[in-house]
């Protein structure tokens, strides 16, 4: 035992954001949302934010009616039954295909994320229009992270973690889970080797992603279909120490990739 274990996380879902549109001041829609909740921002505090409002305000949508499909798109999109279009987006935004099959596209992107049409999403947004992921998933994380802190008046390691997501599938698994992205002022992964468990056992290779734990959880009050995309989680800390780091420290080394 550490010493360190939490028995109680408090989930709250912010309420009232507008519809976001590229170039708005996405960190002060969240700080209103947050005053409105009444909870106010604290130490420790998580936000956790969707990517698809990041990338409204960052400008990544791309209309349908202004893309020419390659070839190549063509082809896929007729075997798929899917918009030609909207596959050449899809194959833009990726620097390698996975696997397609049966109208599926794994698809890795220019971040490091596998994932089903390189995370191009057409939920959501205007009609004829598709999103994209934000470019740099951490800085988005880290800029509004700095901006929430500056509003709530915390200084240092009191900033809030800030996590931004996205729903993936997962091997072996049906349905679709929030992952973190995005990652700012928190532990992505909290590293369990070496310490032994209550029957004495030392671990040695347990190595939990805390920040996907933490996307996941925030679904239960963001949900899909609410229109609302953030949410706050409080009382969450490592049980153990653990470093600060992004989400690329999620990405798997491609040397211990089995399916690569």
């Amino acid at each position: 035992m550490t010493g360190r274990e939490v028995a109680e996380v408090r989930l709250v879902g912010l309420d009232g954001l507008p519809e976001v549109r590229r170039g708005d001041d996405l960190a002060a829609q969240l700080g209103d949302a947050i005053e409105r909740s009444g909870e106010g921002l604290r130490a420790g505090d998580v936000v956790v934010v969707t990517h698809k409002v990041v990338s409204k305000a960052e400008g990544k949508l791309v209309r349908l009616s202004e893309v020419t499909p390659s070839a190549f798109a063509e082809r896929v999109a007729a075997q798929a039954g899917k918009d030609a279009r909207q596959v050449e987006v899809v194959l833009r935004e990726s620097v390698r295909i996975v696997r397609m099959d049966r109208g599926v596209l794994i698809c890795e992107t220019r971040h490091g994320f596998v994932c089903a049409n390189a995370g191009v999403d057409a939920s959501n947004v205007a009609a004829d229009t598709v999103c994209l992921l934000p470019d740099d998933p951490d800085r988005s994380a880290a800029g509004l992270r700095e901006a929430l802190a500056g509003r709530f008046g915390l200084t240092g390691g009191a900033a809030p973690g800030v996590v931004i997501t996205d729903s993936w599938g997962r091997p072996w698994r049906n349905g679709i889970v929030n992952f973190a992205i995005g990652v700012a002022g928190l532990a992505p992964l909290v590293d369990y080797r070496g310490y032994h468990d209550v029957a004495g056992y030392e671990l040695g290779v347990t190595v939990l992603a805390a920040a996907d734990e933490l996307a996941a959880a925030s679904e239960l009050v963001m949900h899909k279909l609410a229109a609302r995309p953030a949410a706050l989680i409080r009382g969450w800390e490592p049980p153990i120490a653990a470093t600060v780091g992004t989400g690329r420290d999620l990405l798997i080394d491609p040397r211990r990739d089995l399916f690569r």
